[in-house]
């Protein structure tokens, strides 16, 4: 046996170093150690080995055993780097310049969201952002939803740890809950509390909700909500206002129409619609485009505001909802997907001579 396992470790290393491909190396391997390898029918042997002998027998068998799967192991690496050399191509000089891959486009996100700010910002809004991190005064409390409210609940909603410490969110109280914020509203509330009306502003920015994700939902997306409060607000200036963004975004053939809802925020409170008959790729005569209405007296009686002096309307939308129904996107998650051929698509997309 001694004899045999001498042959066999030193044999191995020029078939092995002739191997080329991982199938060869598969098929050697299973010749040297596979159930009927000449390894393991040297190991059968045992059994005929006198009973003293089998101590020493047993070592040496071991040690060979080492050395073959260290030439096995040495031999796969080699196969492994070829493989990968081959993928890579030829060497890169990281000192040459890098060839150009064409000029770079902005997202159709990017595009929706700078043009509705383009456009708001000619009605006089400003556009102001928040945290994405929030706390449920900033996110719930100060909007009037009460505590049993569906959104607040832990599987509607993304809570941190009761540990968890932002030093750019400041609580209202310490036993609050730190969140990812679920609608940028909670900038509405961060700016009426610094700031005195008149306020006309808009707050784009993404959002996380709980959601499963599938052609027209995402737990991650983006939302753009306008918050105008003045003296003597009426639901007339809030459908004005829409009015004038749809047209201005997407012509003079688009029609806006309200549903009655409820918002815990807005008294009353509405659904939008948009008309969409015209778009090529949307089946329905109307689809749901965001929610609206009047600033609830209840949400400025909490920051300090008179309601009987001041009123105000608020509304919000989805960004991906827009994109997908201007550029034709029947898939939400291609606008997350990253890929270079989808986006390309937008590289001539342009609302304005001033963007992109």
């Amino acid at each position: 046996m001694q004899e045999a396992l001498s042959v066999l470790l030193a044999k191995a290393p020029a078939k092995l170093a002739a191997l080329k491909t991982r199938a060869e190396f598969e098929t050697a391997k299973a010749c040297y150690v596979g159930p009927n390898g000449e390894f393991t029918a040297i190991m059968k042997q045992m059994g005929t080995v006198p009973k003293k002998q089998r101590p020493a027998m047993g070592k040496l068998i071991n040690e060979a055993k080492g050395k073959l799967q260290i030439q096995l192991d040495a031999t796969l690496q080699r196969i492994a780097e070829t493989e990968r050399a081959a993928q890579l191509g030829p060497a890169i000089d990281p000192t040459l310049p890098s060839p150009d891959t064409g000029p770079g486009t902005y997202h159709p996100l990017t595009l929706v969201r700078e043009e509705m700010s383009r456009i708001l910002r000619k009605a006089g809004f400003i556009v102001i952002e928040g945290p994405e991190v929030e706390t449920e005064y900033y996110c719930f409390d100060a909007l009037n939803t009460p505590a049993n409210h569906p959104a607040r609940d832990t599987q509607d909603t993304f809570y941190f740890p009761t540990n968890a410490r932002f030093s750019n969110v400041t609580k209202k109280v310490p036993e609050e809950k730190y969140l990812l914020r679920t609608h940028t509203s909670s900038v509405q509330i961060r700016t009426m509390l610094k700031s005195k009306p008149p306020i006309r502003i808009v707050s784009p920015g993404r959002v996380y909700r709980r959601d499963t994700t599938d052609a027209t939902h995402s737990a991650i997306f983006h939302q753009l909500e306008c918050l105008y409060v003045d003296k003597n607000v009426t639901v007339r200036n809030l459908k004005a206002l829409l009015d004038y963004i749809f047209v201005s975004l997407l012509g003079n053939d688009n029609k806006v129409r309200f549903r009655p809802h409820y918002f815990s925020y807005t008294k009353p409170s509405f659904e939008v619609d948009l008309s969409t008959s015209h778009r090529s790729k949307v089946k329905k005569e109307w689809i749901e485009i965001g929610g609206c209405g009047m600033v609830d007296p209840a949400v400025f009686e909490g920051i300090g505001y008179d309601p009987s002096v001041w009123s105000g309307y608020a509304f919000g939308m989805g960004l991906e909802r827009l994109a997908m129904i201007i550029y034709d996107i029947d898939d939400i998650r291609c606008l997350y997907q990253n890929d270079v051929r989808f986006l390309r698509q937008f590289s001539w997309c342009s609302f304005n001579e001033n963007f992109p």
